[in-house]
């Protein structure tokens, strides 16, 4: 069997803009870290949503890279089991929100890499699981990322090499169609929609890890680059106060989890936000009451696919700047 690393990834960006040299950050007076409670369970290569209400963990590797079976969720104060995913086991799946229903998508079968075609759908409020129309092909190390109601998959692997593949979910059908593929196979893309747009960033195949980032216009159909970050992979993202904000990942080349936090606002180019207090690779990261969690991921790089994970939970806050969110898209 082929084995895979898989990361977020990113396109070569046009600006050739990069935080590689940027002077060591200073802590900004509206930015704060603090430690929440612990998931029950330790976790990597997980998939981490959020319904507006609560947070909710599936799947991935824990202790001794053993499949988690139990997903939890946390209503900002305490974790509580909320039932057993239906799957023999996952790493490496995604997972999306979209009206009051949780989409577990593909991911490898256990803690291997031979991927699924799955989709099951969690309903919140009746608390059961159903099933949707699988991925036109098994996948897993992929991202998922709602816009305009449906859910875009991108990038990924199956059991012997990473894939560009991007293909789009309609529920209102329960129907899948092909659209334009990535600018190059990739692991494992972290992917936010801001401005309408999907943004699919950072990201590695095999030993090599991605910086760019890739910019998807669904009304064209078309990719283009945007501005470039250090290469990583398996970072979290997410959209807050008018921003596109990057958490950690990790960098195969320096053999390190990263701890780094980039913050990318409309029309503008990287900077860098207080960074993570705890480095981590799987770095998921949800927006819940007015705050960034990042949840679970490794502290050490670890294999890709029996990741022992962790149950580390850190709260990132910022004051946003009221204009900036309403007509910043935040």
């Amino acid at each position: 069997m082929f084995v895979m690393k898989f990361v977020d990834a990113c396109a070569i960006a046009s600006l050739g803009l990069s935080v590689a040299n940027a002077d060591p950050p200073s802590i900004p007076s509206n930015e704060s870290w603090r430690a929440e409670p612990p998931m029950h369970y330790a976790r990597a290569a997980h998939a981490v949503v959020g319904d507006g209400r609560s947070l909710y963990a599936l799947a991935g590797t824990g202790v001794g890279g053993v499949p988690v079976f139990v997903f939890e969720r946390f209503d900002g104060n305490i974790w509580r089991d909320e039932g057993s995913i239906p799957q023999p086991g996952l790493n490496a799946p995604a997972a999306v929100v979209l009206n009051g229903k949780i989409y577990l998508i593909g991911g490898f079968y256990t803690d291997t890499n031979v991927p699924s075609d799955d989709v099951r759908v969690y309903d919140t409020t009746a608390r059961s699981w159903s099933q949707a129309a699988p991925l036109p092909a098994p996948r897993g190390g992929h991202a998922a990322v709602v816009l305009e109601g449906r859910i875009h998959v991108l990038g990924g692997g199956n059991s012997k090499s990473t894939i560009a593949d991007h293909d789009v979910f309609d529920p209102a059908k329960n129907a899948w169609t092909t659209l334009a593929p990535l600018p190059r196979a990739e692991g494992s893309p972290a992917a936010v929609a801001f401005g309408g747009k999907l943004y699919a960033i950072g990201g590695r195949s095999g030993p090599s890890d991605f910086g760019a980032v890739d910019i998807y216009d669904p009304a064209t159909n078309v990719w283009s680059s945007g501005p470039s970050i250090d290469p990583r992979g398996t970072a979290g993202a997410v959209v807050h106060c008018g921003a596109i904000y990057v958490f950690g990942g990790e960098s195969q080349a320096k053999r390190q989890s990263l701890g780094e936090v980039l913050r990318l606002k409309r029309n503008s180019v990287w900077e860098q936000a207080s960074p993570m207090p705890t480095p981590r690779n799987f770095a998921r990261a949800v927006v819940l009451n007015d705050a960034v969690y990042v949840v679970g991921g490794s502290p050490t790089p670890e294999a890709s696919h029996a990741s022992a994970g962790s149950a580390i939970v850190e709260r990132f806050r910022v004051s946003c700047d009221r204009a900036t969110s309403v007509n910043g898209l935040g």
